[in-house]
């Protein structure tokens, strides 16, 4: 993309409406307007992020089996009141009338809506287990929405829901889903702490909060160190995961705690997935039920998983900034190389830049070309700021040398070298990662 014909609003000044450093950088790099009051416009930027993260969570549920869908965002009144949940949900639920009179809301979830799908659609055992997901935008009417996407009123949220036929099989759902939501965190590069959680207005018996650690997190934790020093292994090893203590500031007690103080960590956190069984709290009052391989008609077993899509996408950058802007992960950043042509009247530079660019995106690297009649420093700023894995910049005295200056977003290293070797060398970091 060349930046001349992109939409790249930068502000240049940290806006003095954000309170967390999430809000400020999304405005600041031109990711986010805000419309209303917890609601946001997504710009060019922000939406490239969004939809690399969207992907990153769609490949982890379809790498597990499950399967994908997408329910009305507009619901009935009638399937809440047949749950029990119309009247006790809380002021956080937007309902409205339609012009026929009929009472409908703008869903904060979805349970209600899978339960009526499959109860009209299975009968047997045979039909089970099940999952399915969808990417849905949601709408909770929180009461003072802040920090930015942080606590939002509209939100792109992953919600998932399993069918079992038993409790056993709901479990081993629930861990199958345990696991993918440990990978997912670990593709966008971040460490998920797990936590026993309440089950709050979704109910049940068994839940999991997984919490990012960020100095601007809502959440205080008290966890295993061996969080920190095994990363990398905690992905694929659901029992090693489940073996290390890990709980909230309500949860911990010292007096009980399995481990030293010693050996725990103690940080904030935010919560970016949140994930539940609730056996047959939902299939009962809404009569979904199934033949048991005896014949017998039995309440299908329910859970429900989410992941705050847009959220992750500010968690990541409180994880992951510094003074000079967003340092984005490989995996989700809007464009993984900046070139950075430092004077567009020079024809040296030109066509060392478009090389570059033409050679980058021919290997289908999402690159941004600078080619803007700014000067080097502001365009060094918006690079910085954006956070572009890599840069490759290029000026005058050393096009005419065939040379170019190769930066590192996240160390600042920067090396002098053969503008085709900096090629090679971003092609191969990003054909390992």
């Amino acid at each position: 993309m060349l930046q001349s014909e992109f939409f790249l609003p930068v502000l240049k000044e940290s806006p003095a409406e954000a309170k967390v450093i999430s809000h400020a950088l999304m405005l600041k790099s031109g990711m986010i307007r805000q419309h209303a009051a917890g609601i946001y416009n997504w710009l060019p930027l922000g939406i490239k992020v969004l939809k690399n993260v969207e992907n990153i969570v769609r490949f982890n549920m379809d790498a597990s089996g499950f399967i994908e869908m997408l329910m009305p965002c507009i619901q009935s009144a009638d399937l809440w009141v047949e749950s029990g949940r119309f009247d006790t949900y809380g002021k956080e639920m937007l309902k409205f009338k339609d012009r026929h009179d009929h009472d409908l809301l703008f869903g904060p979830t979805n349970e209600e809506v899978l339960t009526d799908i499959v109860r009209h659609s299975m009968q047997s055992y045979k039909d089970l287990p099940k999952v399915f997901y969808q990417i849905q935008w949601k709408f909770r009417d929180e009461i003072r929405p802040r920090f930015g996407l942080m606590r939002g009123r509209e939100f792109l949220m992953k919600d998932a829901y399993s069918l079992d036929i038993d409790e056993e099989g709901a479990i081993k759902t629930y861990n199958q889903m345990f696991t993918a939501y440990m990978r997912t965190f670990s593709d966008l590069g971040l460490l998920a702490i797990p936590l026993a959680a309440d089950t709050g207005e979704i109910g049940g018996s068994l839940s999991h909060e997984f919490h990012v650690i960020a100095d601007t997190g809502e959440s205080t934790l008290y966890y295993d160190k061996k969080f920190d020093l095994l990363k990398e292994e905690l992905a694929d090893d659901l029992s090693l995961v489940k073996s290390l203590y890990a709980a909230t500031e309500e949860k911990h007690n010292p007096k009980n705690c399995p481990i030293d103080e010693k050996e725990l960590s103690v940080r904030k956190g935010i919560e970016v997935g949140h994930i539940f069984n609730f056996g047959d709290k939902y299939s009962k009052p809404m009569n979904a039920f199934v033949n048991n391989e005896k014949g017998k008609l039995v309440p299908i077993q329910m859970g429900s998983y989410g992941i705050g899509v847009s959220r992750l996408v500010a968690a990541i950058i409180e994880v992951s900034n510094d003074e000079r802007g967003i340092i984005w992960p490989v995996s989700v950043a809007p464009f993984k190389v900046s070139v950075i042509n430092l004077n567009i009247n020079d024809q040296n530079c030109n066509d060392v830049a478009y090389s570059i660019y033409n050679r980058l995106k021919a290997q289908n690297i999402e690159v941004l070309l600078d080619d803007t009649e700014e000067r080097p420093g502001s365009k060094f700023a918006t690079h910085d700021l954006i956070g572009s894995p890599w840069q490759i910049i290029v000026g005058p005295k050393k096009a005419s040398q065939n040379l170019a200056e190769l930066k590192n977003r996240r160390t600042g290293e920067m090396q002098e070298m053969d503008w085709q070797i900096a090629i090679n060398e971003v092609i191969d970091d990003l054909n390992v990662r």
